[in-house]
């Protein structure tokens, strides 16, 4: 009876190991960051790679790479305990970020986005976006600044922190939002798809009725 105890505390110790400081999990619940990722997809999460936090602790083990612009992002945001998003960082200490009728400027230079996904057209001011003041740059009245989904800013992102934004914008609740990112918030980077299967189908076990073959091992871009 000792051994097994001892075997099962080590394989526990071993588990909480690799979840909290390697490797981690994820599932698509949500349509934000399609057709990228796809409700049902079930994620690896590199988190060394970027370096995992201390339970309990906004310490963080130095990972092996730096996030960089474009990556994909499990993360702790700040507007909701006990949440985990996954989303595109789209934006780097230092960087300057505006969006001008669903167009994305970083540092005056407009972006490439085949990745994203327009659903939705028509467009009004958002006061939930009014926290964009504070890091106005330009010569943009904070007084008259009135932001909207597809057009706000000019921003600049201080150090420390990040932008992040899903890749179908015009239902993805992110950064435009809720606000900047602080790095200890990160959680790892989507490295791969190990399993999905259409979450939304009718039909009776679509666990094993409705599984997405062709995205099964697919990397995360």
């Amino acid at each position: 009876m000792a051994e097994w105890t001892k075997s099962i505390l080590f394989a526990a110790a071993l588990f909480f190991f690799f979840r909290t400081f390697l490797i981690q999990t994820f599932v698509i619940t949500s349509g934000s960051m399609e057709n990228t990722l796809l409700v049902g997809d079930f994620l690896l999460v590199n988190r060394a790679a970027i370096g995992s936090r201390i339970p309990l602790t906004d310490v963080r083990i130095p990972g092996y790479s730096s996030v960089e612009r474009g990556d994909i992002l499990v993360f702790d945001p700040p507007h909701e305990e006990d949440l985990k998003l996954v989303k595109r960082l789209i934006g780097v200490p230092g960087d300057t970020l505006e969006m001008r009728e669903k167009t994305l400027f970083r540092n005056g230079v407009a972006q490439e986005e085949p990745y994203v996904v327009i659903t939705e057209y028509g467009d009004q001011f958002d006061g939930t976006m009014l926290w964009q003041r504070e890091y106005l740059v330009g010569d943009t009245d904070p007084v008259e600044y009135r932001p909207t989904r597809d057009s706000w800013g000019p921003i600049v992102i201080p150090d420390g922190h990040y932008f992040m934004l899903g890749d179908n914008r015009d239902t993805s609740l992110d950064s435009r939002y809720w606000g900047l990112l602080e790095g200890w918030r990160l959680e790892g980077r989507a490295v791969a798809i190990y399993f999905s299967y259409e979450k939304e189908s009718f039909k009776p076990f679509p666990w094993v009725r409705e599984i997405r073959g062709s995205r099964i091992g697919t990397r995360i871009r």
